[in-house]
Formats: structure tokens, sequence, C-alpha cells
């Protein structure tokens, strides 16, 4: 086995997504960049592991306003077993229903886009988020396994899988068991390979989306490091900003914060 081994595999992957999925990380770009200069949303969703590339987006050292994650802390695990424990997660995201009770606290429209995250694409939770916002009109991205999506049986009882639910679908060029190395010839493999590729992506969209609203002359409100010697009141501005977008997506008044 080569040494440090996972680094050579998980480069590789990178690579095949630079090669592959330029097209369609670029057309989501584009689709992002639209909806925030519009005044829209990209909203930003993942169960499980999968939550690590949203918040990873925002709120981020070198990433703005215009995107904001739906995070549910019934579908991130706290703990090992018990209270927030895995097993519960991984239960509750296999249960169809879910997903629209977590939408309901959101006023998506149509000027608004999604970012869904999910290595398997089968659970309930992702497929759902997908198709009750495609409801409302809103232009849905998914990352997940291709290689899963073409190997896998659908377990959600419409028969479809997360990419069949997307307006682009990018594939993370993670085979179906996500962990990436063999030692010693047992059947399990070790160190998964789907987050590092998962946040790669959501990197390259922070960045292309970045670069593209300042091509259509929008400067967005960037999270900065402490370590850029911004004004020391920048970030809070940037919160600032942030909830009275929130309020104002409910509709009430902005206030002063």
């Amino acid at each position: 086995m080569p040494e440090l081994e996972y680094l050579t595999r998980i480069t590789g992957i990178l690579g095949r997504i630079r090669e592959t999925q330029k097209d369609n990380i670029e057309n989501a770009a584009r689709q992002f960049a639209q909806t925030i200069a519009s005044g829209g949303r990209v909203y930003l969703f993942g169960s499980g592991h999968s939550v690590i590339p949203v918040l990873d987006i925002f709120p981020r050292y070198g990433s703005f306003i215009g995107f904001y994650p739906i995070c549910d802390p019934r579908l991130m695990w706290f703990n090992v077993v018990g209270p927030g424990g895995a097993r519960e997660l991984l239960w509750l995201e296999q249960r169809e229903g879910y997903a629209k009770v977590i939408l309901s606290s959101y006023d998506l429209t149509s000027k608004d886009s999604l970012l869904v995250f999910s290595h398997g694409g089968l659970n309930a939770a992702p497929i759902e988020m997908a198709i009750e916002a495609g409801k409302q009109g809103v232009k849905v991205v998914t990352v997940s396994s291709h290689s899963n999506f073409r190997q896998a049986a659908a377990r959600h009882s419409t028969g479809k899988k997360l990419p069949d639910v997307a307006d682009i679908a990018i594939d993370n060029c993670v085979p179906p068991e996500d962990a990436l190395i063999s030692a010693d010839g047992l059947p399990e493999k070790f160190a998964a390979g789907s987050t590092v590729a998962a946040v790669s992506i959501a990197m390259t969209l922070v960045a292309e989306t970045g670069r593209l609203l300042v091509g259509k002359g929008h400067r967005p409100s960037t999270f900065v490091s402490p370590n850029v010697g911004l004004p020391p009141d920048h970030n809070e501005e940037v919160f600032r900003e942030y909830m009275r977008n929130v309020l104002r997506g409910y509709g009430e008044k902005p206030v002063a914060v």
C-alpha cells in the first residue's frame, strides 16, 4: 500500500470533479449569482455528516450574505449514542414527511435557490427538501455520489433519488461506500472521501458565485477573518445585514440590531 494513500486517492477524486463537473459547477454558480443579485436567497441543506459543507459555507470567513443555512439539530449528531446520537439521526433522516415540517419555517420563493448535500442521495430528508422547494419554484442544485445513484435502489416512496429531483446535479465523484482505504484484506474500508469532496465543491461554488457577482457590479457582504485588517465592526455589520434580510423575508419591518 502506498504511503499516505488517502491523500493520493482524495487528490484523484478532486481531479475528477474538476474534469467532469466543471459545467455543472459553473451552471450552479451562475444560478446562485443570479439568485443573490436579484435579492433572492441560496438556501443550504444537509443532514448527518452532509451538514459539514453547509456549516462551512456561511457563516464562514471568506463567504458572504446570500447563502442561508437550514440546520435542524435533530438531523445533526452531537453524541454517539443516546440524545443527539447517530442512531436517532439515521432513523429520522429516513422518515418521510419531516422535511416539509422543516421548510414550514422558511419563506421560500421562486427567486430562491437551494443547494442540497447528501453522499448517498437516498434518504427522505434531502430528497423531500428538494421536492418541496421545487414545488415553490426554487431552483435546486444537489451534490451526491452519482456512482451510488447508478447502482443503488431507491428508498423513497416516489421511487426518486436525489439527482432525479435536481435542476443541476453535481457528482462528488466518490464511490458508494464513501470510505477509500483498504487494509490487510479487511472488508471494511477506512477514511471517508465525501466530506473533502463536498466541501471542495462548496468552496468552488462560493468562489465562482462571488466572482460572478462582482462581475455584475454587486459587492457581496463578506464575513472576513480578523487577520485581514478591515475595520473591527465589519463582521458585526455583516451579522446586522443578515438579520435585517431574515426579518424582511418574513414580511417584518427591519429593526435596529
